[in-house]
C-alpha cells in the first residue's frame, strides 16, 4: 500500500508540473506530494522554464532554493499565477483538508492570493465526506490550555501536536491542535465556528480555495476542474 501511494504522489506531482507555463509566479506547496512537483519543476526550470516560487514553508523554500528555483516573498508579488499543493483530504465539491504537515496557514495565505489553486493527491485521499483525517488548527501559545477547553466544550476531540516529546511549533511560531471529528457534516458552518474562536489563528479547512483537482489512481492522472472534468 505504501509503495502504491508513493508511486502515485510521485505521478501525480510530476504531471501538475506541466500546468506551469513560462513566467509564471508559482505557489509551492509543502509536503509529500508537492516535493514531487517542485523537483520536476527544477527539471523544467533547468531545461529553460522560467518561473518564480513562492514558498509556503520554510521547508518547501529551502528544496526549491537548493534545486534552483527563484523563491521570493509573497509580498514581493502582487499575486500567484497558479499554486500546487496536496491535500490530507478533498471531498467531491472540493472542499480539502490540509495542514497536515503543519504549514495551513501560510498554505492558505498563499492559496488566498492565487489566481487558480491546483490540489495534487493520491487516491487515498479523495472522499466522499471530510473528517476521517483529524482537522488541523492553529492557536496562539498564549492562553492555549483555555483555546483546548473551549475546543473540547464546542465537542471538536482536541489534542495538541507534539513532535520530538515537545510541542509542535509552525513556522509562524503558533501551535497546532488536530480535531479528531471522524465526520465533518457542515465543513462552511465549522470553518465559520472556529475562525470566530479566540486563540484560533487559522484551521484546515479550504473551502471556495481549490479550482481544479488532480488524482493519481490506477496508473493515470485524472484531472477535475470545478466546472466540471478536463480529463486525464
Amino acid at each position: 500500500m505504501y509503495e502504491k501511494q508513493t508511486a502515485e504522489k510521485r505521478l501525480v506531482g510530476e504531471k501538475a508540473a506541466e500546468l506551469v507555463e513560462s513566467g509564471m509566479i508559482v505557489g509551492l506547496g509543502t509536503g509529500s506530494t508537492a516535493y514531487w512537483f517542485i523537483k520536476k519543476l527544477a527539471e523544467r526550470a533547468a531545461g529553460g522554464l522560467r518561473v518564480t516560487g513562492v514558498a509556503t514553508s520554510v521547508q518547501t523554500a529551502g528544496l526549491a532554493e537548493s534545486l534552483g528555483i527563484r523563491v521570493v516573498d509573497a509580498d514581493e508579488v502582487g499575486e500567484v499565477d497558479l499554486t500546487v499543493d496536496g491535500a490530507d483530504e478533498i471531498d467531491p465539491h472540493f472542499n480539502a483538508i490540509k495542514g497536515g504537515g503543519g504549514a495551513l496557514l501560510r498554505e492558505k495565505l498563499v492559496a488566498s492570493i492565487s489566481r487558480r489553486v491546483a490540489v495534487i493527491v493520491d487516491s487515498a485521499k479523495q472522499v466522499r465526506q471530510l473528517g476521517r483525517f483529524p482537522l488541523p488548527v492553529e492557536i496562539v501559545p498564549f492562553a492555549y490550555r483555555h483555546t483546548l477547553k473551549r475546543l473540547e466544550q464546542a465537542g471538536c476531540a482536541p489534542k495538541i501536536r507534539e513532535k520530538d516529546g515537545a510541542l509542535f511549533v509552525t513556522d509562524g511560531g503558533h501551535y497546532i491542535v488536530d480535531l479528531h471529528l471522524n465526520r465533518i457534516e457542515d465543513p462552511r458552518r465549522l470553518a465559520e465556528s472556529l475562525g470566530n474562536m479566540p486563540g484560533v489563528v487559522e484551521h484546515g479547512l479550504f473551502i471556495d480555495l481549490v479550482s481544479e483537482v488532480l488524482v493519481a489512481e490506477d496508473g493515470e492522472v485524472r484531472m477535475m476542474k470545478r466546472n466540471g472534468v478536463a480529463g486525464g
